[in-house]
């Protein structure tokens, strides 16, 4: 009998012991789970190990965010690009690593960086998705949401700003980012209703030279940058009849006869201006009613309509100032 006893005390105790060990392990899976920091992408929720310190930034809109956020990313896409067409109240550090094209990143490069965060935009490099998974946590993000999305492009800005900025633990710095830049659009808001305007309604064209012929990519209602002219008292005034996903449509000088009437504000690189190259002698550009009228504003080549917080900045800066000099 008593042989049964000391058994079924040993079977006891042995329980015990499992279930200390069952205790410990889930304790140790909360401790994990707390730590871990959870962040939404188009693939849903991603979760991170641990506050990322070396982060890629396949895009430029995402390497902007990190800088806005106080963050120098170890990599990112394109540098030269980035430092030709992207003006903002923040520079890349000299240590940062150029990683390729955005279209095209280096893997070995990156893999040889260490990165323990890489931040993607969906439709460039998706090809090369399982790679970088494969090298490190990835985000991948998409800037042109679609018409069933029932967002705009405005929104996702705001949106994955916020994301990445819970990704580095930085939502505290990324409030006030979209605070101070809201009380950006008061003021400018502000100043424009005290100038004496022709009309708020504005288009805004990205041109160049494609086939030796001039084009614009013209703002439709749906764009980023529209949106962030909206919310300094401007009205937009072209829409290309179909929903853009890009935020934007591609025309020759003859679709600028629907939008003559409006303040047309220009993006063009010094190196293809096509103002001189091709329509200082165009019959159609010179009868428009905004060339007749002077009402042309050129916002500068490196002023960046596809960009976060601080780029949306920069271009209501550079839209009041050009309109204050009218």
């Amino acid at each position: 009998m008593r042989k049964r006893i000391n058994c079924l005390g040993f079977g006891i105790l042995a329980l015990v012991l499992v279930a200390c060990d069952a205790t410990s392990e889930v304790d140790t899976a909360t401790e994990t789970s707390e730590d871990s920091i959870v962040v939404k992408d188009i693939y849903g929720e991603q979760v991170l190990d641990e506050i990322p310190e070396r982060v890629i930034a396949l895009e430029w809109l995402y390497a902007e965010n990190l800088l806005a956020l106080g963050i120098d990313p170890v990599g990112v896409a394109d540098i030269e690009g980035f430092e030709t067409w992207v003006d903002i109240d923040a520079e890349l550090s000299d240590e940062v690593i150029d990683v390729g094209l955005r279209t095209e990143p280096n893997l070995e490069v990156i893999a040889g960086l260490k990165p323990d965060l890489i931040i993607m935009l969906d439709n460039r490099t998706e090809s090369v998705l399982q790679e970088l998974q494969a090298i490190a946590p990835t985000l991948t993000y998409n800037p042109y949401p679609e018409e069933e999305e029932g967002i705009d492009q405005y929104e996702e800005m705001e949106d994955t700003f916020i994301e990445i900025a819970k990704a580095v633990d930085k939502v505290d710095e990324a409030e006030d980012v979209l605070q101070e830049l809201d009380t950006i659009y008061t003021e400018a808001n502000d100043t424009i209703d005290q100038l004496s305007l022709d009309t708020t309604e504005f288009t805004l064209a990205m041109g160049y030279t494609d086939n030796q012929a001039p084009v614009f990519r013209l703002s439709n209602p749906n764009a980023l940058a529209v949106k962030i002219l909206e919310n300094i008292g401007l009205t937009n005034a072209y829409d290309s009849g179909n929903f853009e996903s890009a935020g934007f449509a591609t025309v020759g000088v003859e679709e600028l006869t629907k939008i003559e009437e409006s303040n047309f504000m220009h993006i063009v690189q010094d190196s293809d201006n096509i103002f001189e190259e091709h329509l200082s002698d165009n019959a159609v550009w010179k009868d428009l009613t905004f060339v007749q009228k002077d009402n042309v504003f050129a916002l500068g080549g490196d002023t960046w309509p596809y960009g976060g917080p601080l780029a949306a900045k920069t271009l209501v800066q550079r839209t009041v100032a050009v309109l204050e000099e009218d």
